[in-house]
């Protein structure tokens, strides 16, 4: 007859996931409560133990809603009480995602006094295991990239349009070829794409807020196309511009923004995805730095 009886073993990681949690940023210039979601977990060494007290980590969780803005300085003892908590069930080491849609306007890349809101996905992973505080900030930032491939074949489409249109080499007036260009530079056209670029780094424990605009900045004027909001036909040609000169692959976008965290930030890790208009899939590249070297904690 077989034993139904569960095993007696520890277990990694005990708790909750997917809690409705109100929670209040605040960045230089910014203010603004969040609606985020929680995960929350204690390790549970001893094998006998079930029945953790969840109500517990639920109500010390709730005090992240008490109107004081996140930071790194107020995760650590959090944990430190959701352990404490449960000392009756031997736990040593507690960890919290937390995961939230960062909301700003963003303005026009032309027009004066034009912007649109933005939302960029955080997730902040604190974890206490050990008596060692690690806590790890998680970016998405979207933008555009054109095909630097498909932008020299359709040049060369335009230039093989031209010398088929003049094929002599008898003089040309400026006008004419500027007549020329208004109605064929668009023999072809390169693809380009909505792009994404997820960044993640540490957050030093004692840095007074998250520095979640000046990471995204960061990436965003390291890509030089980041997506856009509300627009008028001179910021969308200014975009286009910008998308003309900024051809990059999916390696070009990785090794820039890796380029520019590392030495800023502590173990930066990138992964850029292009959703390809070209083809049913997506090009995508990692990279992380080999080194923990920092020049500048923010």
């Amino acid at each position: 007859m077989t034993d139904l009886a569960p095993a007696l073993r520890p277990l990694e990681w005990v708790g909750m996931q997917g809690i409705d949690l109100s929670l209040l940023l605040e960045e230089p210039g910014y203010r603004r409560e969040v609606h985020a979601r929680a995960d929350v977990q204690v390790d549970l060494p001893a094998p006998h133990i079930k029945g953790i007290h969840m109500s517990r980590l639920y109500r010390l969780l709730d005090t992240l809603s008490d109107g004081v803005a996140l930071s790194p300085v107020l995760l650590q003892p959090l944990l430190q009480e959701m352990i404490d908590s449960h000392h009756d069930c031997s736990s040593q080491n507690a960890r919290l995602r937390l995961q939230m849609d960062l909301l700003t306007r963003r303005p026009a890349l032309i027009t004066e006094g034009l912007s649109g809101w933005k939302a960029y996905p955080v997730t902040l992973d604190a974890s206490l295991v050990g008596g060692t505080f690690e806590l790890r900030l998680t970016v998405g930032v979207g933008y555009s990239s054109t095909c630097p491939c498909s932008a020299a074949l359709a040049r060369q489409i335009v230039e093989q349009g031209f010398l088929h249109a003049f094929p002599s080499d008898q003089a040309i007036q400026p006008a004419t070829v500027a007549a020329w260009l208004r109605q064929n530079a668009t023999l072809a056209t390169p693809h380009s794409q909505r792009s994404e670029a997820t960044v993640e780094v540490d957050v030093p424990s004692d840095a007074p807020t998250l520095g979640l605009f000046a990471l995204i900045d960061q990436v965003e004027q390291t890509l030089g196309t980041p997506v856009q909001t509300a627009v008028k036909r001179a910021d969308e040609q200014a975009f286009a511009a910008l998308n003309g000169q900024n051809l990059m692959f999916v390696e070009d976008a990785s090794r820039r923004i890796l380029g520019a965290l590392s030495g800023e930030y502590r173990n930066p890790q990138v992964h850029v995805r292009h959703l390809e208009s070209l083809h049913p899939h997506d090009a995508s590249a990692w990279a992380r730095s080999t080194t923990d070297q920092v020049l500048h904690e923010r």
